[in-house]
Order: structure tokens, then sequence, then C-alpha cells
């Protein structure tokens, strides 16, 4: 059977990314907010903008929920194999610990 290697750090920091990218999409608004057809230019760019905001919001939401529920998974993926990687260690000292010194039967 072939060794499994698992990069957690790598994971830890898909996490923390998965994070930022999460907490980026919850902050973004409508780009138009606090604008109105004398800053935009037209009243039909203005109802677009806001067109786009209320499907915005909903598909944000969605998105930020599922953001979420990946850093949690990327993250408890890397606190399983962390406290797994330490309870073998242990394990295997405590092994090393109970055989016989000096290489002999």
């Amino acid at each position: 059977m072939g060794d499994q290697e698992a990069d957690i750090a790598r994971i830890k920091e898909s996490a923390r990314a998965l994070k930022r990218v999460r907490d980026t999409f919850a902050e973004r608004a409508n780009p138009a907010d606090g604008y109105g057809v004398d800053d935009i230019g037209s009243q039909k760019i203005l109802d677009a903008f806001d067109a786009f905001d209320s499907n915005w919001k909903i598909r944000r939401r969605q998105l930020t929920e599922e953001l979420e529920k990946l850093h949690g998974i990327t993250r408890g993926a890397a606190e399983s194999y962390e406290t797994l990687d330490h309870e073998l260690a242990e394990a295997l000292r405590s092994t090393d610990d109970r055989q016989p010194k000096g290489g002999g039967k």
C-alpha cells in the first residue's frame, strides 16, 4: 500500500482563502448605491442597477453560504488531518518506547 500524504499547511491556507472570499462577497453591495439619475446619467441604467442589485443580493447570500460551508469543510479537514497525524506519531513513539533496546531479540 502506498503512503498517503496531506499537505496540512496548504489545506489550512485554502480554508483561510475561502474565508477571505466569503467575507468579500458578504461585504459587496450594489455599485450604484448612493447615486441618482444625475450621477449615472440615465434612469434606464439606474433601473438596471436596481434590478441587478435585487438579484445580486439573493445570489450573493447563496454564494456566501456555500463559501462558508466550504471554509468549514476545509478547516475541519485540516484539523482532522493534524489530529490524526499527532495521534499516529504518539502511537509510534509509544510502540518505539516498548521495544527492547540494543537491537537483540
